[in-house]
């Protein structure tokens, strides 16, 4: 049986509370990092953290590089332009800037496939992995094409529909090092044809590269103890869509969380503290920003990003020890079947403290088939969720921070050069490529 009380679990599985508080910030629109929606967002969160009863609430801003989104177009001489969104967009971070140059097919762009055939031309790669094959984020892709000379990127969808995919480029050193675009599935096939006649592709990308402000959330709750839980969740999404999986559902669920761990507060043994960080898409800045300034020694973390897609948990754990037995207590609780991950991966918010050695889980869902899906593109929309699958979620996450906090759990630390060297030589030209290489300061 749960470490809550049938009642709260009955409450769980009854609220309105995290698809009232999703919808709001769905209805904002674009939230941005550094722009007026996130903003907006963030008010979202500290009315709800209020509503939730939760205490000490708070904002905090800090400066970021921000980026503005203008008009991009691809063409081919003889053969067509596409300039629409729904065929080509800007990446976050790219520069802006002119290029022709024949396109190369880079097939997944797996990046030890990619040499000098890319020199002087345009690279495209795939947005999923083939069957088996570790799974590449599109940064690595990116720094890996940089690195041997294309001149440009074209990121190309997997998944149909007219989406363009988008995704961050410059992380810490904006912008980027070349101009990179998403493209649709449709146009990113019509591209390959073309590749196998060595077309040359005129690639043209306008944006702004400008300083910006940011924004963290906070809120607490719990007894006075010297260290703390964090339970966090970024509230900024790319301004092409609603963001209502990445991240408006792990968003919502921090006050759905700490409402119903207010129930049982007594029951805490550690005091835990809930933000909603700014500016994750575009390089972690809101997760950093706490790593860097926050007071209070921290326990262990549990980031919420990737939830939504079903109610069945999922957890990444970075190999520190005993956060799966933590994790596995609660899901078995609810009979939910749990997947874990222990790979070393310098994504999400989670990584701006496990880079410091510091225990942190990203908890998300179980996604069936390659990808992010709808996520990165305009169909990340509020109707593809299902508000039951928010309910079970935020009842299993609620009775992992009682686990976390549970004065009979402890989560040693590690040091930042064991994390280091768990790295894939992919995730280390990434973080270089990206100005996210930290280790030189930390060790």
């Amino acid at each position: 049986m749960p470490r809550l009380p049938a009642s709260v679990v009955g409450d769980a599985f009854t609220s309105e509370h995290a698809r009232e508080t999703l919808t709001d910030l769905v209805e904002i629109g674009n939230r941005m990092a550094g722009q007026e929606g996130e903003t907006e967002g963030a008010a979202v969160v500290e009315a709800a953290f209020e509503d939730a009863g939760l205490g000490a609430v708070d904002t905090v801003e800090f400066d970021i590089p921000g980026w503005w989104r203008g008009h991009s177009s691809l063409s081919v001489e003889g053969r067509g332009d596409w300039s629409a969104d729904h065929h080509v967009i800007a990446l976050p971070g790219t520069p802006a800037g002119d290029v022709e140059a024949p396109v190369v097919d880079l097939g997944h762009g797996m990046p030890a496939a990619i040499g000098d055939e890319v020199e002087g031309r345009i690279a495209m790669a795939r947005s999923d992995v083939a069957a088996n094959d570790r799974w590449v984020h599109r940064m690595e892709k990116y720094a890996s094409a940089a690195e041997h000379g294309a001149v440009a990127f074209v990121f190309r969808n997997h998944v149909p529909g007219n989406l363009p995919p988008t995704g961050e480029v410059g992380y810490h050193d904006r912008p980027g090092p070349i101009p990179a675009v998403g493209v649709s599935k449709e146009l990113g096939a019509r591209l390959a044809r073309y590749a196998e006649e060595d077309a040359t592709v005129g690639l043209s990308v306008d944006c702004r590269n400008e300083p910006a402000t940011s924004v963290n959330t906070h809120a607490v709750l719990g007894p006075e103890t010297d260290e703390e839980v964090l339970v966090t969740a970024h509230v900024d999404a790319h301004d092409i869509a609603e963001g209502a999986e990445d991240n408006g559902v792990g968003t919502a669920l921090l006050p759905e969380i700490g409402r119903l761990l207010g129930a049982v507060e007594d029951d805490l043994d550690t005091r835990v503290r809930f933000v909603a960080f700014g500016s994750e898409e575009i390089g972690l800045y809101g997760a950093y920003h706490h790593a860097t300034t926050g007071e209070a020694p921290i326990k262990a973390v549990m980031n919420v990003d990737g939830a939504g897609s079903s109610r069945d948990p999922r957890v990444r754990t970075h190999g520190f020890e005993g956060l799966e037995a933590a994790f596995s207590a609660a899901a078995d609780r609810f009979d939910a079947p749990l997947r874990v991950n222990e790979d070393v991966v310098p994504h999400a918010d989670s990584w701006a403290f496990v880079e410091r050695g510091i225990p942190a889980v990203t908890v998300g869902s179980v996604r069936e088939g390659s990808g992010r899906g709808w996520g990165h593109t305009h169909a990340d929309t509020l109707d593809k969720l299902d508000p039951r699958d928010l309910r079970a979620l935020a009842a299993i996450y609620a009775e992992s921070v009682l686990e976390l906090a549970d004065a009979d759990r402890e989560f040693p630390t590690r040091d930042p050069a064991e994390i280091r060297e768990a790295l894939t030589d992919g995730y280390v030209r990434e973080l270089k490529v990206g100005g996210r290489w930290h280790f030189d300061d930390l060790e």
